[in-house]
């Protein structure tokens, strides 16, 4: 409650300082004229600083509420700033303008600020998110990169224009301020979201946690077939109490994002939980998980009083029943049969069983084959092949001639499963060779003491199957046509169709977050893991040379042009 009272006492603030800012008489106001008399224009530029301040403070609003909501201790600090600085400028209208507007209003501005004041105080310990101790000081680079460019842009501007009389260079930035008030409403924009922002953690595992990660797994890694893609290196991890289980993550976008079920002895696993939510609260992270199972979904909801949503489904086939023979198979068997006519070898081996520097060129070779250069995986994909501590994971490979064409990775699912994490293909290789890989590691499992395979996760499995039957309603009908327009961009229906070729065992996965609030924000946190939504980025000190360059450019232009008009 406190938080969000609060949040409504920074809108009364921010309309107060705008006030302040935009009347022509006051302190404040009258500051921004002057300056706006010495600038070369017409005085429209100072309606257009005043439209600019509002948006300014309008945005900063949403900011500071949304961070106050979220108990942000840097929120407070500012709201706390904010405060005192009206105080400040209720003080000053007690010397300017106390005979148009009355000693009442002045002393009941006054008053009510420094009550607020108090109350902000009184309820500091409510607002112990922390931030990200590594944006300080980038929030303050950030700040004089721009503002820099900022005034070179406002200089470059006046210097071009056929000034009336000549101006000293303090007038020029003077001028500046108020030229440049757009380009200021941005520097102060991305400031103040690099200081509000929660902290975003670079995640790596460390050696000691991956030992431990390994000990769970070797004892309790056949529950999950996720289990193993914990092992990524960029991922962080949180342990119970009692160090029997323990959940690893990744931050991405405010964000604490876990995968799969928690490792280790399911009694221990709300002791991790329990942790998760705890760091996430202090940071002000919103906590979800992606692509757990049914047990693990129940287990986190009914700990940490979260929602599920069911997210999909995951093929698993069981090796002892897979057989090309039947209808059901006709095209799998169809595919193998092309494949294995156009010459096509597969080999299924251990990847201690493979030469290190074979292993190497199948890695690079593997990455020459990568659509985009950006690897996609989070929680079902390992993003190494050959890492140390991965000998018992699986290597298929088909050749043609000699050449290598495609390439399948499979990591441990306990002492008898694989699940599959790399799928990777020459694009001019003969058509079915996925299928002709993945018959052919299911026939060879049988010789290496695997009963079980995952494959590819199939998004929203069940409303895409239920969509197409007859006698499906109107509004599956209508989400099942959504889906099928998403998949011109994302795949989920191929996937789909795919998977269900091997007539394997789905088993659904789960999304857990805190609520409906929540649910839009996880979801792009979620797909950017994956790195199916990648946000633009833009590198400051190649913008800064650019916007240089430009300058000087204007610059020489300007020169060349005053020497011929001399010399004419």
């Amino acid at each position: 409650m406190a938080a969000v009272g609060l949040s409504f006492i920074v809108l009364g603030v921010n309309a107060g300082l705008y006030d302040q800012l935009k009347n022509p008489h006051s302190p404040a106001g009258r500051a921004l004229h002057k300056v706006a008399l010495n600038t070369p224009g017409s005085l429209t530029l100072t309606v257009a600083l005043n439209r600019t301040l509002l948006i300014v403070t309008g945005l900063l609003l949403l900011m500071l509420c949304h961070g106050l909501i979220r108990r942000k201790h840097r929120s407070w600090q500012a709201v706390m700033t904010l405060l005192i600085v009206a105080a400040g400028l209720n003080v000053l209208r007690l010397k300017h303008q106390l005979p148009t507007i009355g000693l009442a209003v002045v002393i009941s501005g006054f008053a009510i600020t420094a009550v607020l004041v108090g109350l902000g105080f009184a309820y500091r310990r409510e607002f112990y998110a922390l931030g990200d101790p590594r944006t300080r000081w980038r929030a303050l680079w950030v700040f004089v990169w721009i503002l820099c460019a900022d005034f070179v842009i406002g200089l470059s501007f006046i210097a071009l224009r056929d000034l009336t009389r000549p101006y000293t260079f303090p007038q020029r930035i003077e001028a500046v301020t108020v030229l440049t008030a757009a380009l200021g409403f941005i520097t102060v924009i991305m400031t103040a979201y690099l200081f509000l922002r929660p902290a975003e953690p670079q995640g790596k595992l460390g050696v000691k946690d991956a030992e431990q990660i390994r000990g769970l797994l070797a004892r309790y890694g056949e529950s999950d077939s996720l289990g193993y893609f914990a092992l990524r290196d960029d991922k962080s991890v949180i342990w119970s109490p009692t160090g029997k289980s323990c959940v690893c993550y990744r931050v991405l976008s405010g964000v604490m994002l876990a995968s799969g079920d928690p490792l280790g002895d399911p009694e221990a696993w709300p002791g991790a939980i329990n942790e998760f939510l705890d760091m996430a609260a202090r940071h002000a992270w919103a906590p979800a998980v992606v692509g757990c199972s049914e047990l693990g979904a129940e287990v986190w909801c009914r700990t940490g009083d979260l929602t599920a949503l069911e997210l999909g489904d995951e093929a698993v086939v069981s090796v002892a029943d897979f057989s090309l023979q039947g209808r059901a198979m006709r095209n799998v068997r169809q595919m193998v049969t092309r494949v294995c006519r156009a010459g096509y070898v597969s080999e299924v081996r251990r990847v201690s069983d493979v030469p290190p520097d074979e292993l190497a060129r199948m890695a690079m070779q593997a990455d020459s084959w990568r659509g985009t250069p950006t690897e996609r995986g989070f929680s079902m994909a390992l993003g190494r092949i050959g890492g140390p501590g991965d000998e018992n994971c699986m290597v298929a490979t088909a050749t043609q001639d000699g050449e290598l064409k495609a390439l399948l990775h499979f990591v441990p699912w306990g002492t008898d499963g694989l699940s599959l994490d790399l799928m990777r293909r020459d694009r001019s290789a003969q058509p079915g060779l996925n299928d002709f890989m993945i018959a052919e590691t299911i026939k060879a499992a049988r010789d290496l003491g695997v009963k079980r395979i995952s494959l590819n996760f199939a998004a929203f499995r069940a409303a895409l199957e239920r969509g197409e039957r007859i006698g499906a309603g109107p509004v599956t009908r209508a989400f099942r046509r959504l889906l099928l327009f998403l998949s011109r961009w994302f795949q989920i229906e191929s996937l789909y169709k795919f998977n269900a070729k091997f007539c394997p065992q789905w088993v659904p996965r789960f999304m857990v977050f805190a609520g409906p609030r929540d649910a839009i924000r996880v979801g792009l946190s979620a797909l950017e893991a994956e790195a199916l939504l990648a946000w633009p980025t833009v590198e400051a000190r190649r913008l800064i040379r650019r916007k240089t360059r430009r300058a000087a450019r204007a610059f020489r232009a300007l020169r060349a042009r005053g020497a011929v008009r001399a010399g004419r």
